[in-house]
């Protein structure tokens, strides 16, 4: 009597290490860049990580799965999309220049893009389906940012302290900077220039305010 076919496993070995590759691609990090901001070892998700010394697989934690996700505002769903076979086609987010984020009409209320944008980019992979990108104009943010390199902001992710950030005043003034303090009543933002001071700002001048999820540069 025929043996019956040996069960497969749901996810396989390289699957899991892939998707921890796209969710640090998606974050605009390293694989070691992405153990370090989950509080990790840098040479956590490094491919030398992957096989152990006699050859056998050597598969990632949950507990660093789920540090990662947690670094990166990521849900299990989004992690789960990451797995899969094949080519995955880039989706496209509305690009806008920095002049045109100041006009008055540029976003809603709620610091989403209004109208149909007159361009896009494509991205490696984008979760949030609100996402755009801003293209920087002008010096004033170097070393950080130069003229010419693209943000991906995100209106619908969680901002937390010392994340990177895009704010606008209800004056029409756009601002780019590290979010140090939030209160119901003020909010902090440290230049990035690190010579230059923070600058406090009444909650009630603030229009809003979105993460910025990564550069391209």
């Amino acid at each position: 009597m025929a043996r019956p076919p040996k069960a497969q496993p749901v996810l396989t070995h390289e699957q899991i290490w892939t998707a921890l590759e796209r969710l640090a691609e998606r974050a605009g990090l390293s694989a070691s860049g992405l153990a370090r901001k989950s509080g990790l070892d840098p040479t956590t998700f490094n491919k030398s990580k992957r096989v152990t010394a006699d050859g056998r697989e050597r598969w990632p934690s949950t507990e660093s799965i789920a540090k990662a996700l947690a670094a990166t505002a990521s849900s299990v769903d989004s992690f789960v999309q990451l797995i899969g076979d094949g080519p995955r086609q880039a989706p496209s987010i509305p690009l806008l220049r920095f002049a045109q984020a100041a006009a008055k009409d540029a976003f809603d209320e709620d610091g989403f893009p209004a109208g149909k944008p007159r361009e896009a980019m494509a991205l490696p992979s984008a979760d949030d389906e609100h996402a755009y990108a801003l293209e920087i104009s002008g010096d004033a943010m170097r070393p950080a940012y130069r003229d010419g390199d693209i943000i991906v902001v995100s209106p619908s992710t969680a901002i937390r302290r010392g994340d990177r950030v895009v704010l606008k005043t209800l004056t029409g003034e756009i601002l780019i900077g590290e979010l140090k303090r939030r209160t119901a009543r003020t909010l902090e933002l440290q230049s990035l220039d690190k010579s230059c001071d923070e600058r406090s700002l009444a909650a009630a001048e603030v229009a809003w305010v979105a993460r910025i999820l990564w550069a391209k540069q």
